[in-house]
């Protein structure tokens, strides 16, 4: 649902501040029946997808689990579209149905971090990059809501200016408009710190960490390649997160893993060896030390709430 307004209304606004009738805007489900949002409201659809022609630009918005009721007609369908001009964009879990119909295929992808384990599990061979944006071409993909605001607002600015685009981000009380090769920001195991807050020497042992999670990387060659020793990086990673290095890295491990296990269809023998361990009961340990549930149960839970909720269940 934020997904949906984010990138409408900002070009609802640039139209009313310019005077002019410049965007327009169809809503579109498969089948042209309503549609349910994740915050359970409903939205009326102008049209089928098989009922789609005269379109500038198509974005795809959806949970990461959903897929087409009619898969071969469908994804085909945005295939042709594609092939036919119509410039093709994603929201956040929208990349996947997009991938799935091919349609990523060769082209950089903003992923939302927390798909991102999931979406590189299935997808290995598109280049997924934490841009909050990715633009220009004939692919437009934003990593969630906010990103999708300043994917609008940087549409407004090519097609009228960007002192309308300024005025629309300021209507909004929009903090800043952000461009292509800004990163996300991402939790990190601190309270009220983000990754963008860490010391240089642990965002950089993070970011080894993090480009580590299925091979191990020992401590003593991590403090290494920061230029610091192991007790001074100890020191600092206590002091700005709680927890040891070793601590981080684990959990890092483990919150890839619960992507993944949320998110994807692998099984747990698949999950444990992505993130670096060798058996399902290893892995379920660390698991239950840091989210104090087992993966197995954890998986059920969710799942039971997407049934309760109405939403899509991956299929194994």
């Amino acid at each position: 649902m934020a997904c949906l307004t984010s990138i409408i209304e900002p070009l609802r606004a640039a139209n009313e501040i310019s005077g002019q009738h410049v965007f327009n805007w169809t809503l579109i489900s498969e089948d042209g029946a309503r549609v349910q949002a994740s915050a359970n409201v409903w939205f009326e659809p102008d049209m089928s997808l098989d009922e789609c022609c005269k379109l500038d630009l198509l974005f795809v918005l959806s949970g990461p689990s959903s897929q087409f009721a009619q898969g071969q007609t469908s994804n085909g369908k945005l295939r042709r579209l594609a092939r036919h001009g119509v410039t093709m964009g994603a929201i956040s879990g929208g990349i996947f149905p997009l991938a799935r119909a091919g349609l990523l295929d060769g082209h950089v992808t903003s992923v939302h971090w927390c798909y991102e384990a999931a979406f590189l599990g299935e997808f290995p061979n598109i280049e997924a990059t934490e841009d909050v944006i990715v633009l220009g071409g004939t692919r437009l993909t934003a990593s969630g809501a906010a990103a999708a605001f300043d994917l609008s607002l940087h549409m407004i600015e090519e097609v009228l200016n960007g002192d309308i685009a300024t005025e629309v981000a300021c209507w909004f009380q929009h903090p800043l408009v952000r461009g292509q090769g800004v990163t996300q920001r991402k939790p990190t195991f601190a309270a009220e710190i983000t990754n963008d807050m860490l010391p240089p020497m642990v965002g950089k042992a993070v970011k080894i960490f993090s480009a580590n999670i299925e091979d191990t990387v020992k401590i003593i060659d991590v403090a290494r390649d920061v230029g610091v020793s192991v007790r001074q990086l100890e020191r600092v990673f206590v002091r700005t997160t709680g927890k040891t290095p070793l601590g981080y890295y684990q959990s890092l491990r483990m919150h890839k893993a619960r992507q993944m296990l949320l998110y994807g269809k692998d099984s747990m023998i698949q999950i444990a060896l992505a993130v670096g361990y060798s058996s399902t009961g290893s892995m379920s340990k660390t698991y239950m030390e840091v989210f104090g549930i087992l993966p197995k149960d954890d998986r059920k839970k969710i799942n039971m709430f997407r049934v309760r909720e109405n939403a899509i269940v991956p299929s194994a």
